[in-house]
């Protein structure tokens, strides 16, 4: 072997995604590096899925559980510290697997990001309650006037990043299209040499949506409501990008007395799927991803996934 490879599993919330990358970690000495932008968040635990600590111990685990929920992390940062990470593991002749379904913080590791403004949390809050009061879509149009070129790039849902634009452009009189621009001009030069090899998880959409309403009740179950309860009482913002995540931005809107908590339960239910949806979206338009259908979870995709692995590894 020349040079170790790297394992990305990919996917939709709720298609098994993390128990894949610890089947894959023990059939190949390897470690897991986290590509969640919710589950780097400490604190923040139920709405999360992360692995469990038993798990952990089985497998280590990178990037994970380990930024305050006040701090926005960005996925330039994910990606210098996931950098770091991959030549630690390759180093200790190990395997580094990716999981995760952020697929910004994986462009970024491919070609590195310029950096952006600092967030003005002030700003953020204003275009917070923009988006609670009018929706995602009255936020995507205000970027679609300074920023079309962005704005296209964006599903008229896809609130996160369309509130990261509009604070670049009103922050620094820059769109981020100007970036993504320069990224592709200054590909020649990612953050890792070593291949990256991209394996993306396709179950049958109603049984995802079926698995998805399910898992969000049961996140409600476990106490969910308690949990944010518990974090704004330590003083942490219902503007965060933590609290502000899908699985805990309704909750915080039911504590602040604008939903019933049904009606928080079944926005929920709504946001996860629409989320999970966006993520088939992106994964289908990067390059050079190999898909597999089912969960990762099922015996039969592990197999597959496993076959397709040893064949990686017996050609690097």
């Amino acid at each position: 072997m020349n040079q170790f490879p790297i394992i990305a599993v990919v996917g939709s919330t709720a298609s098994g995604k993390s128990a894949l990358g610890i089947r894959l970690a023990l059939e190949f000495a390897g470690e897991v590096i986290n590509c969640d932008s919710v589950q780097v968040y400490r604190d923040i635990e139920i709405a999360t899925a992360k692995v469990s600590l038993a798990e952990r111990q089985t497998v280590p685990h990178h990037l994970l559980d380990f930024v305050s929920p006040d701090v926005t992390y960005t996925a330039g940062t994910w990606a210098r510290d996931a950098a770091s990470v991959i030549s630690d593991i390759t180093a200790r002749a190990r395997l580094p697997i990716i999981v995760g379904g952020t697929g910004f913080y994986l462009r970024a590791l491919r070609a590195p990001l310029c950096e952006a403004a600092a967030t003005d949390l002030d700003l953020r809050e204003r275009l917070t309650r923009l988006r609670a009061r009018h929706g995602a879509e009255h936020l995507h149009r205000i970027l679609k006037r300074v920023d079309p070129t962005g704005a296209a790039r964006l599903h008229p849902r896809d609130w996160s990043r369309t509130t990261r634009a509009i604070e670049v452009w009103f922050q620094s009189k820059r769109t981020l299209s100007d970036a993504w621009t320069r990224d592709s001009e200054h590909e020649s030069a990612p953050l890792i040499s070593a291949p990256l090899h991209v394996i993306a998880l396709r179950p049958e959409r109603d049984r995802l949506y079926a698995r998805i309403n399910a898992r969000t009740l049961d996140h409600f179950k476990q106490g969910l409501v308690e949990e944010v309860r518990s974090l704004l009482a330590r003083g942490f913002s219902p503007h965060s990008n933590a609290l502000g995540a899908h699985g805990y931005r309704r909750v915080v809107e039911y504590l602040n007395g604008t939903r019933t908590l049904d009606s928080a339960v079944e926005q929920t239910r709504l946001d996860v799927r629409h989320y999970a949806k966006r993520q088939m979206t992106w994964f289908r338009r990067e390059p050079d991803v190999e898909w597999f259908d089912g969960f990762g979870d099922d015996a039969t995709t592990q197999r597959f996934v496993i076959n397709r692995v040893a064949e990686i590894l017996r050609a690097a």
